[in-house]
């Protein structure tokens, strides 16, 4: 009898205020995302310390807690119960990068539970260097067990549940704008932005993210002028453009007063969806006299985005 495990892989958040320097430091010290040549964690532990109380207020605005880790064991519960109608002994173990439970842990579980085969399945739709890598290569550091069992899931930008999913969101959050003015609404696609030089290098984010927005388009016959923008730069170098700020700022500027925000490189709600988008970005819209502005909730549980998951997992297994 095969014995299967899926790995999802997933950023994690922190669970509480005192957890924020901590989950700063182990995001610090990723060398997939800063690469500080000499004395990573030291400078990791500065930056965190400096960085944590401006993050702390940051999540004081959305209930002292990071929602990512609830979001994820639903999502990993969903995802069981689902795959265990079709596969009789199967196992889906979450993996955090920067938060509990940390990717050693799951990696301990996966060497002691004698699996046959692992599915390792990250909750980032598109593939970059910053995510999905940076998970993998913590997975190679810490994972002691047998390589040849691993399947290894790179992306699911195109999977047209997936995109199903969106559309599903985007049509309920449609619904929440006074009917009359629903056909004028913008969409406006908002997505994690990297460095360009990331771009530069090689990492198909950007273009996997381009891609998900067109085919999602497609499925609506282009139902509505859209956008894509870019959120989250850090740092002083270049990064995608335009950011979504300038973007809305923008749309204003030419007489769009409706927006709906399109969360599109995220598929569970935390910091960035509830506090950058629907508590700061919300600020910019309001002085620039927009009159309808919405943020999609992010997938959560959606049951066509779990559909989407395990059918990514058995297409894998059959490969």
């Amino acid at each position: 009898m095969n014995k299967t495990a899926v790995v999802l892989f997933q950023l994690g958040g922190p669970d509480s205020i005192s957890a924020i320097e901590p989950f700063l430091y182990n995001l610090f010290q990723d060398p997939d995302i800063f690469k500080i040549p000499i004395g990573q964690k030291f400078f990791a532990k500065i930056i965190s310390k400096r960085r944590a109380p401006k993050v702390a207020e940051e999540y004081e605005l959305i209930g002292g807690k990071s929602p990512i880790n609830e979001w994820t064991e639903i999502q990993r519960r969903l995802l069981e119960k689902e795959l265990r109608k079709e596969i009789d002994d199967i196992d889906v173990i979450t993996a955090m990068r920067y938060w509990h439970p940390l990717t050693n842990i799951a990696a301990e579980k996966i060497e002691e539970g004698n699996y046959d085969k692992v599915v390792l399945l990250p909750l980032y739709p598109h593939n970059s260097i910053s995510t999905v890598g940076s998970s993998f290569n913590e997975w190679k550091r810490v994972y002691k067990g047998d390589t040849s069992k691993l399947i290894y899931i790179y992306d699911f930008y195109n999977n047209e549940k997936y995109i199903k999913a969106l559309n599903e969101r985007i049509d309920e959050t449609l619904e929440r704008f006074p009917e009359e003015i629903r056909n004028d609404v913008q969409l406006v696609f908002s997505a994690h932005g990297t460095p360009i030089s990331m771009v530069k290098s090689g990492d198909p984010y950007s273009k996997q993210i381009q891609a998900t927005v067109d085919l999602v388009m497609k499925m609506r016959n282009n139902s509505h002028e859209h956008h894509l923008c870019y959120q989250s730069k850090v740092g002083p170098v270049k990064w995608l453009e335009p950011a979504t700020d300038k973007m809305i700022e923008e749309l204003a500027h030419n007489g769009k007063k409706h927006l709906l925000i399109v969360p599109i490189s995220f598929v569970s709600d935390h910091v960035e969806t509830l506090f950058e988008l629907d508590i700061e970005y919300r600020e910019d819209a309001e002085k620039n006299n927009i009159e309808n502005y919405i943020v999609m909730k992010g997938l959560n549980d959606s049951p066509t985005f779990i559909s989407a998951l395990k059918e990514i997992t058995i297409n894998a297994l059959k490969n």
